[in-house]
């Protein structure tokens, strides 16, 4: 019994450390967002400003920055766009390998999971072809397209487990009251993965969200770029003395993933381990 009270608390030990681990660079990134930058360089230096020393003036710079404002909105429409196009197209991709036996349906399948294990800098150069003709070079909109290409395999490999977790007997009894494929896709089956969608979604705005070496590539124009690229050629700019206005920057970036999280948060969990019970 004591054997195995320690265990438990070394495991309970491990978690804390883990926890402080990851927690403690985002708290120095907050904490210094609050400082004034002539405070970064004092001797000794402290973790974490007094009050008095709590400042707003590095985030009402970040703000008062327009193309900053662009870029965030930038962002925002591509990884939206991103979310809902993949959550459509990867679901009833998933639906249909689910739910109908048809010739190359493994075959699709396999592919699907194929393209999930080719890294993404490989496929750099045949992507900037394909921009090129399809004139999307220099374009926000054209960053979507190769988003949502990137993000359906993992969607559809995922959200296949959800569709094959519903009986078949609800998809047998719609059809049986004059209901059609659209019917059971629309009024049976995206009600109940709905828990899947959202915790898949979740990831996908992520990628859509941080992304940084295709966007980088493809868009020069500084009031079409995405947040993560202003955010690195800020830095560049003022890595040496204004680390404030480069923290407060990157603090106003994490906002939109901590709502998205915590409005998808409790679909999040019920997702993944409904999701893995097939797949």
């Amino acid at each position: 019994m004591k054997k195995r009270s320690g265990i438990q608390i070394l495991i309970f030990l491990l978690l804390i450390m883990g926890m402080v681990i990851v927690i403690l660079p985002m708290l120095y990134m907050i904490s210094t967002s609050l400082k004034p930058n002539g405070a970064l360089y004092e001797y000794p230096p402290k973790f974490f400003p007094k009050l008095h020393e709590i400042t707003p003036e590095n985030y009402a710079y970040i703000l008062s920055q327009r193309k900053f404002a662009g870029n965030f909105i930038n962002s925002l429409f591509v990884s939206v766009c991103t979310v809902l196009i993949s959550a459509v197209v990867s679901s009833a991709l998933a639906f249909c390998i689910a739910r109908f036996r048809f010739p190359g349906r493994r075959a699709l399948f396999a592919f699907i999971i194929l393209t999930m294990i080719i890294p993404g800098t490989t496929m750099i150069v045949p992507q900037y072809e394909l921009a090129v003709k399809l004139k999307t070079i220099n374009s926000s909109c054209g960053l979507i397209p190769f988003y949502v290409a990137w993000v359906i395999p993992y969607s559809t490999f995922m959200i296949k487990g959800f569709v094959e977790g519903v009986p078949t007997e609800l998809d047998e009894a719609t059809y049986m009251d004059g209901g059609s494929i659209v019917t059971v896709y629309l009024h049976v089956i995206m009600p109940l993965i709905k828990p899947g969608i959202a915790s898949i979604s979740i990831f996908n705005f992520l990628t859509a969200w941080e992304e940084f070496p295709w966007a980088n590539t493809v868009i020069n124009d500084d009031l079409k770029r995405t947040l993560p690229i202003a955010i690195s050629g800020f830095f560049g700019q003022h890595q040496f003395t204004q680390w404030g206005y480069v923290f407060a920057l990157s603090v106003l970036s994490l906002l939109p993933v901590l709502i998205v999280f915590i409005s998808c948060q409790k679909f999040f969990v019920k997702g993944l381990t409904a999701g893995s019970v097939k797949g």
